[in-house]
């Protein structure tokens, strides 16, 4: 019987696959790591080549974990990083990178090179504006292409397919074309709600109509699930597994997990819009679905079918969460290499100067946690991060200190992202957190906390791959639809009640958050002598 699947998620710097059965439990897991290459600041590239290997890798191990056989796996699916991958006519790898070594095809999710090239797409007014919250995002593909053609042109010329890194997986699986609705629709202004869904007149305004026909993206994007049929002889030698088993069309690496957490909602719509995922890693990412459109500025999309069929789906973030957390560690003198040891000797020591001082601990010191922009809701690439209340002090304490103020802050970026959503028409008052956040105990108080939300951590160990193998389920037959496999394959998670004796210390500690949001604003208009 092929009653098991197979998913993957590729995030920033590896590859993970899982082995589930069709009531989505993990089997076997298995990790493998990706390199990046980043020549000069803001440039972050990786190697497509070595992904699928890591890939591949991957998969055995965890077969070989899980004890099933090659020929009992029906379905495979791919979640990644928004990553743009640049292939050739013939296939080959084309150069992203400005030293033009071949194997830098991909121009990774957090490289903000084109941030003048998304500018410009904002400074269009085109109406696809309305469907990624008014302001491109320089993590988007278009801007990304702008860029390559301007300052790439044998990049370009060379190019023969754009992929999104999860439609590239899918393709090297199965050797199809198709790209995911998920993808196209969430990073390519591709309009799924509209006939056609690609808006021609909007790469002719930015400068390159030639985008979609040079990169072979087809007219219509295919459904999450959707079978592209069976593994070609070689992925299937290469992933260890048979060509009997089917590809299903895959999803952006958040939006896996948005599914995992949420997808067990799929048969209770009506209510679906008092609950927020967050996908929290190195970036964090918030998703919130809904039964009709509901445009929030600064907020992505609304995205029609972009995770849950039939759901609009509202997407903001964080652009640097955990590793904003890693910075901190890296910079302070009593700091050093931010690995899972030192995270959690600071939090023991700050648990115990809690014990002692509660939330009055460093009461002075805030941190506005926009190190890398702001991408949600004020959607401002160019924002900056600022702390206040620094002294001479460089202990180990005064590291805690800082780390402490600094968490506060990244809960509050997400308070700050629910109040935006439901200022227009959402009721969130539960945050489903999946991705290594759930790890932090300090961070998992916070989000229930600073947010006064019920905060649910995910049944399933991997959130990513059970959204993914849900994909899989669905591609291989084993359920009639995705949001019939969503249902079957949910993971009852535990709930965290908020604690209301740190209600009023963290609201006016989030007044301060927002009175530096505006001081900052006010300080850049006096430097660009605007006021």
């Amino acid at each position: 019987m092929r009653d098991f699947v197979v998913a993957v998620d590729v995030g920033t710097g590896s590859a993970r696959a899982g082995v589930l059965d069709r009531k989505g439990k993990l089997l076997g897991r298995a990790e493998h790591p990706i390199r990046m290459n980043q020549p000069t600041a803001d440039f972050a590239e990786q190697d497509s080549e070595q992904i699928w290997n890591a890939v591949c890798t991957s998969v055995r191990a965890a077969m070989e974990r899980a004890g099933i056989t090659p020929q009992s796996v029906a379905g495979i699916s791919f979640d990644a990083t928004c990553s743009l991958v640049v292939r050739g006519r013939d296939g080959g790898q084309v150069s992203v990178s400005p030293d033009g070594e071949p194997c830098w095809d991909t121009v990774v999710w957090l490289d903000h090179r084109a941030l003048a090239e998304a500018d410009e797409c904002t400074e269009t007014g085109h109406r696809v504006l309305d469907y990624i919250g008014g302001v491109m995002s320089p993590e988007m593909q278009t801007p990304k292409l702008m860029w390559l053609k301007r300052n790439l042109p044998a990049c370009w010329n060379a190019a023969g397919h754009f992929f999104d890194l999860a439609d590239f997986l899918t393709w090297k699986a199965s050797g199809s074309l198709a790209r995911s609705q998920c993808t196209l629709t969430c990073k390519w202004t591709y309009l799924a709600h509209e006939e056609p869904g690609w808006q021609g007149d909007f790469f002719e305004t930015v400068g390159i109509p030639d985008m979609p026909g040079r990169g072979q993206l087809p007219e219509r994007a295919s459904p999450i699930g959707t079978d592209l049929g069976p593994l070609t002889a070689e992925a299937a030698d290469a992933l260890g597994l048979t060509e009997e088993c089917r590809v299903g069309a895959g999803l952006i690496d958040a939006h896996g997990g948005a599914l995992g957490v949420l997808g067990g909602f799929a048969g209770e719509l009506e209510s679906i819009d008092r609950h927020m995922a967050l996908i929290a890693g190195t970036s964090s990412c918030v998703m919130a679905f809904s039964r009709e459109a509901r445009p929030v500025p600064g907020v992505w999309g609304p995205y029609l079918g972009a995770a849950l069929p039939g759901c609009w789906l509202g997407e903001g973030g964080q652009s640097v969460s955990g590793a904003l957390l890693d910075h901190i560690i890296r910079w302070h003198a009593a700091g050093g290499e931010p690995n899972a040891q030192t995270h959690r000797r600071i939090c023991d020591r700050i648990m115990e100067m809690r014990a002692v001082e509660g939330y009055e601990l460093a009461a002075r010191l805030h941190v506005l946690p926009d190190f890398h922009g702001n991408r949600s809701p004020l959607a401002d690439p160019h924002a900056v991060g600022v702390i206040s209340g620094l002294t001479l002090d460089a202990s180990f304490d005064s590291l805690c200190r800082l780390y402490w103020r600094t968490a506060i802050a990244i809960a509050f970026g997400i308070r700050h992202i629910l109040d935006a959503l439901n200022e227009r028409g959402y009721a969130i008052d539960t945050l489903h957190v999946t991705g290594g956040h759930t790890k932090n105990p300090l961070l998992m108080e916070l989000y229930a906390d600073a947010a006064g939300c019920t905060v649910v951590e995910p049944g399933a160990e991997d959130a990513m791959l059970l959204g993914t193998g849900m994909a899989a389920a669905t591609a291989a037959g084993l359920y009639d639809s995705l949001g019939d496999a969503c249902v079957a394959m949910a993971r009852k998670g535990r709930a965290r009640k908020p604690d209301p004796a740190a209600r009023e210390r963290l609201d006016r500690d989030y007044r301060v958050f927002l009175e530096m949001h505006r001081q900052r604003r006010a300080l850049d208009a006096i430097a660009a002598g605007e006021a």
